[in-house]
């Protein structure tokens, strides 16, 4: 049976400061459950100091992005190497974010091109995680316009098939798949718990077509988008949701706290 999986994705908020704050108190507010696994990802800046106050807690600290080469002349990049010795355990790659498809525009449109990454970069960042022992947390979903024209399973079966590429089977064995449609990201929309059963469930036979059957039974398919306490139960007891990709919710040490409870 797949262990559930709660991972919450701070994004661009707290200063060092506000994070510890905010991990003293998931701690105090989360029990220790041994069937349910839980990292928070906080911004890069932030990471030392909740490694830190977590190292003896049941929480893994994970990154939200990562640089797929290992050194050189990349300004303002981070690579895995630089993750793994700051003691993450987890890192999310191919956010809609990160790829320039927001489902809740704050900037400029002329700005989207700022974000540029592509389904052939998430293959080389994911591949430079497995070096580091690092999980990745490997994030597909359709936009609002795709999915009105009937193009999700078709968007998100290349955007598997394309980071999966040359990959042995067993490298991917601990990898995590989190389906995050974009149109439900920051916009308070939820998919419809039958809708995102069944597009999770479509994602494990893709990663078996893939990787092979035996592999994709193991590996956990989360949900994000929009996930919170009063929806988590509903859709982590689904056979194909193994647990959630939080984004604002997460930022709540309660709310967050309620969301694993629901797992």
């Amino acid at each position: 049976m797949r262990k559930k999986l709660v991972a919450g994705n701070w994004k661009m908020n707290m200063t060092a400061a506000e994070a510890a704050a905010t991990v003293e108190s998931l701690v105090e507010s989360i029990d220790y459950r041994d069937s349910v696994d839980m990292v928070v990802c906080p911004s890069y800046l932030c990471i030392p100091k909740t490694v830190e106050l977590l190292h003896d807690s049941h929480i893994k600290v994970g990154a939200q992005d990562v640089f797929w080469m290992p050194k050189g002349a990349f300004t303002g990049k981070v690579s895995a190497p630089m993750l793994k010795a700051a003691g993450c355990a987890y890192c999310i790659v191919g956010h809609s974010e990160t790829r320039g498809r927001f489902g809740k525009l704050e900037i400029a449109d002329t700005a989207v091109s700022h974000f540029s990454e592509t389904d052939h970069t998430v293959n080389l960042k994911i591949a430079a995680l497995l070096e580091q022992g690092i999980v990745p947390i490997l994030c597909v979903g359709e936009s609002q316009v795709e999915r009105e024209n009937n193009m999700t399973d078709a968007v998100i079966t290349t955007q598997l098939e394309k980071a999966l590429d040359g990959f042995d089977p067993d490298e991917l064995d601990d990898l995590v798949v989190a389906y995050e449609p974009v149109w439900a990201i920051g916009t308070g929309k939820t998919c419809e718990t039958a809708e995102a059963e069944r597009v999770c469930a479509m994602i494990r036979i893709v990663i078996g077509e893939i990787i092979g059957t035996s592999h994709a039974k193991g590996i956990r398919v989360l949900y994000g988008g929009s996930v919170k306490a009063s929806n988590a139960h509903e859709l982590f007891s689904q056979p194909n949701i193994d647990g959630g990709l939080v984004g604002g919710a997460s930022l709540d040490p309660k709310e967050f706290a309620a969301i694993v409870g629901a797992a």
